[in-house]
């Protein structure tokens, strides 16, 4: 199947303009011009305009992205594998800032202390070490057993653990009005103490 230039501007969510634009840089030249110089582009384009709308993403210039997209060792399954593990990760950051910032809040309104290295937590590895030694300093084997078995779990699965975790504190915040007796808190709960697992074995 082929498409026009607003087909796929449409479809990707770029403009036209920047189409014609790489096309000029010879970043993703249409499968066919036609006779009345109308460009067509075929699913090999939309897979290659992906490729170069991700390391957009990923901030390189559009130079760089040429350069590697044209290297005859480029590899499309490859660079997808690589996509999704950088993804991960950043999503795993995001999930570490989002409980940094659940937990000021918590601060800010009293209900928790916070020491001022947990102001930072999740803004840096370096920083995410610090924390560790902090809670193996305070609370000794326990902490250090679950920074260990964190550990053990790669980079994918801690996204995937953070995920599920973030998605129950959510689905327990949206139905708090019903009361912690009622059976949908429960069953979040009961999830949520499954969770922790991942970290530690919580009591009964």
């Amino acid at each position: 199947m082929m498409y026009s230039v607003k087909e796929l501007a449409d479809m990707a969510d770029v403009s036209r303009r920047t189409l014609h634009y790489y096309d000029e840089l010879g970043l993703l030249v249409p499968a066919v011009v036609s006779d009345q110089g109308y460009r067509r582009y075929n699913e090999a384009s939309l897979l290659r305009l992906q490729q170069i709308m991700f390391y957009r993403e990923m901030g390189l210039e559009l130079r760089q992205i040429r350069t590697l997209l044209d290297d005859p060792d480029f590899d499309l399954l490859t660079a997808l594998r690589s996509h999704r593990e950088a993804l991960q990760d950043k999503v795993r950051r995001l999930q570490q800032l989002v409980q940094t910032v659940d937990t000021t809040i918590a601060h800010l309104h009293g209900e928790i202390a916070m020491s001022k290295k947990n102001l930072f937590s999740g803004f840096s590895e370096a920083e995410q070490a610090r924390y560790e030694e902090e809670a193996v300093a305070n609370w000794g084997e326990m902490a250090s057993d679950s920074i260990k078995r964190w550990h053990q779990y790669g980079k994918a699965r801690q996204a995937e653990i953070l995920a599920e975790g973030g998605a129950i504190y959510e689905e327990i915040a949206a139905n708090m009005a019903a009361g912690p007796a009622s059976a949908t808190i429960q069953a979040s709960l009961k999830r949520w103490h499954n969770h922790l697992r991942y970290f530690y074995e919580p009591t009964p």
